[in-house]
């Protein structure tokens, strides 16, 4: 549900009888993973986890290939974001933002996110390189992430483009994809991938 996001909380879970509890939100103190960036380093004794958002795990295994491969000195992510759960059907009072009460379904509404801050937990290498902030759209499903990031390394578009190809078809097979068509985002409904790089945008 993401309702739960801190260990004391999702323990209920335990004491109603899971075993494991992974948190589908980032988490203040629950170890975090990101399948492609750093779940090796998971430990069969932790009963509770964070995976994370669906923004960082969109992210993540896109700023790890470009960090590994050039550097990331400084990096600047947006989102644009599809609704979610806690937003409001037409506009009311909110516990979060005064934006955030706005009507979700024919606003574009600017808001935070704690992505790029997932990523520096996950990316021990990139805390605080990262900042970033989100705008809630009116579509159901899908949502996308630009990144702009000044590298340590010189490289070109087709430089960058190369060495995500080659990690989309290698070690990030099935968690990161490489697209060059002419795609928008209801084609993506379904699918199974963390993070899509759409080469053409």
């Amino acid at each position: 549900t993401g309702v739960f996001t801190d260990k004391d909380k999702a323990a209920a879970h335990l004491k109603g009888g899971a075993k494991k509890v992974v948190i589908s939100a980032p988490s203040k103190d629950a170890p975090m993973f990101v399948v492609g960036v750093n779940e090796k380093e998971y430990k069969a004794d932790l009963n509770i986890v964070s995976n994370a958002s669906c923004t960082t795990n969109c992210l993540a295994p896109l700023a790890k290939v470009i960090h590994d491969k050039f550097g990331i000195v400084e990096g600047l992510m947006t989102t644009v974001h599809s609704i979610t759960a806690t937003q409001k059907t037409v506009d009311g009072p909110s516990m979060k933002d005064w934006r955030g009460g706005r009507a979700a379904s024919f606003n574009i509404i600017p808001s935070s996110t704690g992505a790029a801050k997932a990523v520096g937990k996950v990316l021990p290498s990139l805390n605080g390189k990262l900042t970033g902030m989100a705008f809630r759209v009116p579509t159901v499903d899908v949502s996308v992430v630009d990144l702009t990031v000044r590298l340590e390394k010189a490289a070109s578009y087709e430089d960058i483009k190369a060495a995500i190809k080659t990690e989309s078809e290698t070690n990030m097979k099935g968690i990161l994809g490489y697209v060059d068509e002419d795609l928008v985002s209801t084609d993506f409904v379904g699918d199974s991938r963390s993070s899509i790089f759409d080469a053409k945008a």
